[in-house]
C-alpha cells in the first residue's frame, strides 16, 4: 500500500467532515481491533494512511472501509 504525505497541517481543511483523518487509536476503535495491530500493518505497508508531519499517521475512514472489506474476504479465503 502507499502511503501519503500531508505537507502542510492544514491540508486537512479541505476534507469533507467525514473524511477527517482519524488517529491510530480512533482507526483501531473503528476496525474493531487494538492499536497495536493498526501500528504493525502500518510497519508492513497493508494499510493506506497518512502522515502528518512525516511522523504522525491518521488515516482516511473511506480508506479503512476498503481495507476492512479486502481484510475480511482475506480471512474468509483461508
Amino acid at each position: 500500500m502507499n502511503q501519503r504525505v500531508l505537507l502542510e497541517p492544514n491540508d486537512s481543511a479541505a476534507l469533507h467532515p467525514e473524511e477527517y483523518p482519524l488517529t491510530v487509536r480512533e482507526a483501531a476503535k473503528y476496525l474493531g481491533v487494538s492499536p497495536q495491530s493498526v501500528y504493525l500493518w502500518v510497519e508492513r505497508k497493508q494499510i493506506p494512511h497518512l502522515r502528518v508531519m512525516g511522523r504522525n499517521i491518521r488515516f482516511l475512514r473511506s480508506d479503512l472501509e476498503t481495507f476492512r472489506a479486502s481484510f475480511k474476504q482475506e480471512m474468509e479465503n483461508e
